[in-house]
């Protein structure tokens, strides 16, 4: 240990102590500047990547058109491809909530056609709210 300190001197660099937990430490001779800066990109890299897992929200209308139904699929399963879970809301404002039923088919409905675009396993089964009805899905 000595030995390399000693030659770390010489260069005009840092002997940095890679590992603590083996019983001989592993150290290099650099400098530590340019470790921490490299570390820190390393950092930046692995937090870009833990993008996904993020909550994304789904909201239909009461009345929404098939082809709304469609557009609002296809962003969902963007969604679910990234990692992403999402949460479906329709929000019941009214005389729309003594119309559960049919918001619950307009929900299966989307869901009928979401199984067609790609595979979803449901994390928070549809359940009734104050304001309307939610689910979470996410990939499977």
């Amino acid at each position: 240990m000595a030995e390399a300190l000693q030659i770390a001197r010489e260069r005009n660099l840092d002997l940095i102590q890679m590992t603590d937990k083996l019983e001989i430490p592993v150290c290099k001779i650099m400098d530590y500047g340019k470790y921490q800066y490299s570390e820190r990109k390393q950092e930046r890299k692995s937090v870009l990547k833990q993008k996904g897992g993020e909550l994304k929200i789904i909201k239909l209308g009461f009345n929404i058109s098939l082809h709304d139904l469609e557009i609002r699929v296809n962003q969902t399963a963007k969604f679910l491809k990234e990692g992403n879970r999402v949460r479906i809301e329709m929000q019941l404002r009214g005389r729309e909530k003594a119309l559960g039923d049919f918001a619950k088919e307009k929900i299966n409905k989307f869901t009928d056609l979401l199984e067609n675009v790609m595979q979803y396993k449901v994390e928070r089964e549809l359940k009734r709210e104050p304001r309307g009805l939610s689910m979470i899905i996410i990939r499977q």
